[in-house]
């Protein structure tokens, strides 16, 4: 399976698309595309008692089938599972009238291996200053090799246990990014003002920028990977499992970088690898820097600009 994702904001690009896959081959889509004239139809709720309405279908895709969903509020949860179907469950929710769940559709047009899913609220196709506080959120099940498109403007993304050939991505404008237990060649991940968190997860590519929110990454690094990580105004922590070795560029404007690893301080892996606590000392409070960790084999770069930097062996 390949995951890849454009992530736009306005004219912003946070999350920069990868390479086009070829035609025949599979690839998940996660991104978050801001509608700006549309978007402030779904700010607030009113403060009524909660009204709910659940949608459940099943739809036959094929193995090597493709699915997209485009959403603009409410959460999506993407999981892998068996067998040849898509599963969609979701809920529409409201506090205002009841009679606002019914002005939102959620539309199918399943073809021949393909299922395209849409939210569609009445004022898209009529009045668009008439808004609704209608949120949908989608649990979704597809099969392991089948391609994946998901938009959403406003919602947490939660990708868990896709074991991918290719690549993953994910993102959201004014929510949290969760992965867990992922396998993938490259892992890219996107947040506005969010959080990103990934756990458990073995990738060769890792690709993660968030504005303001932290980054916590509990993973391996792999022998010649390439790993990423921008914030403006959060601190990211890396819990590293068993690396072999990587050379490190870090910088962060206002924040210390720390590393629990004995770094060589100036990234040459071939000077004395055993900086022992010189290493350590020199890397409190740094603003920026460049270090090499046992064999050098993967690049690590992690950037912030108000957040600190900390690197940790789990």
């Amino acid at each position: 399976m390949r995951l890849t994702a454009p992530f736009v904001i306005a004219g912003l690009a946070v999350v920069a698309a990868p390479a086009v896959a070829q035609d025949n081959e599979p690839r998940v889509v996660v991104r978050d595309v801001v509608h700006t004239a549309r978007a402030g139809a779904y700010q607030g709720r009113n403060n009524g008692p909660e009204q709910t309405e659940r949608f459940s279908r099943k739809v036959k895709i094929g193995r090597d089938g493709r699915f997209t969903l485009s959403n603009i509020s409410g959460d999506i949860v993407v999981t892998a599972g068996g067998g040849d179907e898509v599963s969609i469950d979701a809920i529409k929710r409201t506090r205002g009238d009841k009679g606002e769940l019914g002005r939102v559709q959620i539309l199918i047009d399943d073809r021949a291996g393909r299922v395209d899913v849409r939210t569609e609220h009445e004022q898209n196709r009529t009045d668009r200053n008439r808004g609704d506080h209608v949120s949908v959120d989608y649990t979704v099940t597809v099969p392991a090799s089948v391609s994946v498109d998901v938009h959403s403007v406003s919602g947490a993304v939660k990708v868990t246990g896709v074991t991918a050939d290719g690549d993953l991505s994910a993102a959201s404008v004014s929510g949290n990014v969760r992965a867990k237990g992922l396998k993938a060649r490259g892992l890219d991940l996107g947040s506005v003002s969010g959080d990103i968190s990934v756990t458990d997860v073995t990738c060769e590519r890792l690709g993660v920028k968030t504005v303001s929110g932290g980054v916590e990454y509990a993973g391996g690094i792999a022998k010649g990977g390439r790993y990423e990580i921008n914030a403006h105004s959060g601190t990211v922590r890396l819990q590293l499992t068993n690396p072999a070795g990587f050379e490190l560029t870090a910088n962060s404007f206002s924040g210390s970088i720390r590393s629990e690893l004995p770094l060589t301080i100036g990234g040459d892996a071939g000077r004395q690898r055993d900086s022992g606590s010189r290493g350590r000392r020199d890397s409190m409070n740094n603003h920026a820097m460049r270090a090499t960790f046992g064999d050098g084999s993967a690049t690590l770069v992690v950037r912030t600009f108000s957040g600190d930097i900390i690197i940790t062996k789990r």
